[in-house]
């Protein structure tokens, strides 16, 4: 097996019996086995878009079959291991480790991942099933490396998440859709460029800054969905609401709909 995934499968069992000496291997799935839960997202997206491969499990040989250990390995080799008591329903612990490892090792150990799992469409299965030690070729890697591509919107979406944008108050006192967006250049560290409307405010309303609010971008797109499209568009760039849920590049002539939340 792989030498990084024999440590990640070690500091579990490590962390396991310095925080529950109690348990048994028999009280655990298939006597404490590691599995490498890549069937949600798969290897390359949580390697490009969480910076960590996807998580690893030991569970509970129970009914309910919840979680005994939750390891998250980063890719700069760091693993976060959390520990549920009372048969998973206990508020985890945690212990922090160093892989003993380097950043080409753990890159090739994720091309290995996508190939020999999510590739073989292999998910959620006991990390012994990967019995192979062999090294990724340098072509393997420059694939794995030139499908980041296809992660890119949503890693900006994810770099924008905690990032402000300027929203009329209509939009949360008086229950009115975003229905005008606009995109300009951030004016201070933190900001996304954003400003948000209901796009029947009047110039004197929106220059007066006590009717304006700081959101994050996060709860923008919580409460409009359907910018999640539009969120990671350049600078300069107008939308407005088409349909009940569809939003458009803004242009000469285009019909804007405006419409309140409940509606």
């Amino acid at each position: 097996m792989n030498k990084i995934l024999v440590q990640v499968d070690e500091y579990m069992h490590a962390a396991l019996k310095s925080k529950l000496p109690q348990i048994n291997i028999t009280d655990l799935e298939d006597n404490g086995a590691v599995f490498y839960m890549n069937g949600k997202n798969g290897t390359a997206f949580d390697w490009y878009v969480n910076d960590h491969f996807p998580y690893f499990f030991i569970f509970y040989n129970d009914k309910e079959n919840l979680g005994a250990v939750k390891a998250t390995l980063y890719s700069d080799g760091r693993l976060s291991v959390y520990v549920y008591g009372d048969k998973g329903h206990a508020k985890p612990e945690d212990i922090n480790y160093v892989i003993d490892t380097d950043p080409d090792q753990l890159l090739r150990l994720a091309v290995s991942l996508t190939e020999n799992a999510d590739e073989k469409k292999i998910w959620d299965t006991d990390i012994r099933n990967f019995t192979g030690d062999d090294i990724p070729d340098d072509q393997s890697v420059k694939i794995f490396l030139e499908s980041k591509k296809y992660y890119m919107p949503m890693i900006e979406r994810k770099k924008l998440w905690e990032m402000t944008a300027i929203v009329s108050k209509k939009v949360r006192a008086e229950g009115w859709k975003i229905s005008y967006g606009v995109r300009g250049k951030p004016t201070r560290e933190g900001d996304s460029g954003w400003f948000f409307s209901v796009g029947n405010e009047t110039d004197d309303y929106v220059n007066d800054a006590s009717n304006l609010e700081l959101w994050k971008i996060g709860s923008v797109l919580m409460y409009n969905q359907a910018l999640n499209e539009f969120i990671t568009a350049p600078y300069g760039t107008a939308i407005i609401r088409v349909d009940h849920d569809k939003f458009e590049i803004d242009a000469p002539g285009k019909e804007i709909l405006i419409e309140k939340k409940d509606c």
